[in-house]
């Protein structure tokens, strides 16, 4: 395959050599051992390198799409590893399912979304998506088919969730959809002054609602600094089944430079809070505004510019938040940096199922970058500075850059899942960072 293989952020050199998933199934089923190590690709929606294998080979998973299976009376739904979220949310929704945990956006595969165990709005309810996969097929490198689930096969099953792709290709899988009395939802905008009152509304709005997430004006200063819009939702009780529109709005080539500068961004940001504002009450809509808003612009990374964007996402413990999100708010500021959405969650205390699954107890600040070179840079290993000395961690699948201490910071057992991971399966962010961890591990021992 000729084709280029990008992330999302389009800021890690992207992967030119890839094969078909039958080839790739065909060489693993008889224990053939390629040249390159591999590592499955699904629609590219990771913002960092966790997608990517420059060094080796990627299997192209978006042929196997079909969704194999579902049972409108029990919301078991079963679909090869390339099925788009899209397509699975297309086909259960008229018949009052939804999925029950769903990312900022639909398109993903369904391997993707296993493997990175992607969280909602919704996690202080009902977890991870990992914790509504019923079962998923692995196949190993040694040829081996591995049928697991939470009590089968339980430590591969809790490896591969979360997993970043590296235990293995991951054939199809069943999940547990939930039932819903309308796919649309009823939506509701609060105003808050301050980071203070958003912390004061937060753990009260997930106690009322099944969705709740923060817009934060991470531009305004002095008097109006965190500033914002906590959005809570329920599906309602009765409506519309209606599919998601059509993207109409592209951004069909990559402009010579970054659109969303701080000019840009800070007209955006006072648009949007006078449109949200004006709003009183509860205001039913589809859903895909409520939980996919950039779906309806194709392409709408390329805005960034050639230097692509950097996105952040970090969750501290409850009990440092108070301090550790204001810090990075005014680091961002300090910087001169402008970050287009600026998202702020709680997340609850369901246990993840995954070894290496990012969410936990705590709040969730998001924060996305143009690439302006050193700078940037400079200002995400200060934001990686103050999650970590706040007990956090930084999400892997939406980074491009971290160090290899921050990692091991952030997931204390990735070793396990370095031992748990098939020994022909490497992605670039693995290699960049669990795989120099070792190295100072293996050094660490020697000296002793």
């Amino acid at each position: 395959m000729g084709a280029l293989y990008h992330s999302f952020g389009r800021t890690a050199a992207p992967a030119h050599r890839a094969i078909g998933a039958d080839e790739a199934i065909a060489q693993l089923k008889v224990g053939r051992r390629q040249e390159r190590s591999l590592l499955a690709y699904g629609n590219g929606r990771s913002y960092g390198d966790s997608c990517l294998n420059g060094s080796g080979t990627l299997v192209d998973m978006r042929a196997k799409s079909r969704i194999l299976s579902f049972d409108a009376q029990t919301g078991f739904l079963k679909a090869e590893a390339g099925a788009m979220l899209a397509d699975i949310i297309d086909l259960a929704a008229p018949q009052g399912w939804f999925p029950a945990v769903v990312p900022g956006t639909r398109f993903i595969t369904l391997g993707g979304a296993i493997a990175n165990d992607v969280h909602g709005k919704n996690h202080h309810r009902r977890g991870t998506f990992g914790r509504h996969v019923e079962a998923l097929t692995l196949l190993r490198s040694d040829g081996t088919l591995h049928y697991c689930r939470a009590d089968q096969e339980s430590e591969l099953f809790r490896a591969t969730v979360g997993g970043m792709g590296l235990t293995g290709l991951i054939l199809d899988a069943t999940i547990r959809l939930m039932k819903v009395g309308s796919a649309d939802v009823e939506e509701e905008a609060t105003a808050f002054s301050s980071l203070e009152e958003y912390f004061a509304l937060a753990e009260e709005a997930d106690s009322r609602n099944e969705y709740a997430v923060a817009w934060i004006d991470q531009l305004a200063t002095g008097a109006a600094a965190g500033r914002g819009l906590l959005l809570t939702a329920n599906h309602a009780r009765e409506g519309t089944f209606r599919p998601a529109p059509k993207a109409w709005l592209s951004v069909p080539l990559q402009p010579p430079f970054n659109v969303l500068n701080n000019a840009s961004i800070r007209l955006f940001n006072k648009a949007y809070r006078w449109v949200k504002q004006r709003k009183s009450g509860l205001e039913r809509s589809g859903f895909a505004g409520y939980f996919f808003p950039l779906d309806g612009v194709r392409h709408w990374n390329r805005l960034y510019g050639p230097g692509g964007l950097f996105q952040h996402q970090s969750v501290v413990p409850e009990e440092a938040a108070r301090k550790a999100i204001p810090a990075m708010l005014s680091a961002a500021r300090a910087a001169g940096q402008a970050s287009f959405l600026t998202v702020l969650k709680r997340f609850g205390d369901v246990p993840s199922p995954g070894l290496l699954s990012f969410p936990r107890l705590g709040y969730t600040l998001t924060l996305d970058f143009p690439n302006r070179g050193k700078r940037t840079l400079q200002l995400l290993e200060k934001l990686d500075e103050i999650t970590v000395a706040a007990g956090g961690a930084v999400n892997p699948y939406k980074d491009a850059r971290m160090a290899a201490e921050v990692f091991a910071a952030s997931f204390p057992d990735w070793q396990a899942l370095e031992r748990t991971r098939d020994p022909a399966f490497m992605s670039d962010f693995w290699q960049r960072t669990a795989m120099r961890a070792a190295s100072s591990v293996r050094l660490d021992q020697a000296a002793e």
